[in-house]
């Protein structure tokens, strides 16, 4: 199995904590229903399927299809929207420099706390055996 979940969630975490400081936002792998401390984001790995026209005469799996899931959460009394915004976009920026395109961008409501804004991105891309990431 192809897997580079670590290296994108160590690529996007590094940079969340050098720009908001490592103690000023919860970054994850993994969702948690109570996270720690806020701003939280997680960035979770949810689809990783053979790309199926990669696949040679030996049914080796060459390349695949990846998908991560980004959930920004802030629960700032004044300006938890902007604030989820500008992580958004720092987020975007670093999936863009891997070669992922961006396949979904929107609020959430967050059913657990109304008063905690959450918005959602969805990054896809092909990678191949080596690690090189193609965009889809």
């Amino acid at each position: 199995m192809i897997d580079i979940e670590s290296q994108v969630f160590t690529t996007v975490a590094t940079a969340l904590r050098n720009e908001y400081g490592a103690s000023n936002i919860y970054v994850a792998p993994e969702y948690v229903s109570q996270p720690p401390k806020f701003p939280a984001v997680f960035i979770v790995e949810m689809d990783n399927t053979v790309h199926l026209r990669g696949r040679d005469s030996a049914n080796i799996e060459n390349f695949v299809n990846v998908m991560y899931q980004i959930d920004v959460f802030s629960n700032k009394n004044a300006g938890k929207k902007a604030q989820a915004k500008e992580i958004i976009a720092l987020v975007d920026d670093q999936f863009a420099q891997m070669g992922f395109s961006r396949t979904f961008l929107n609020p959430v409501q967050n059913m657990n706390d109304a008063t905690i804004y959450r918005m959602t991105a969805r990054y896809q891309a092909v990678v191949g055996k080596d690690q090189t990431i193609y965009r889809r």
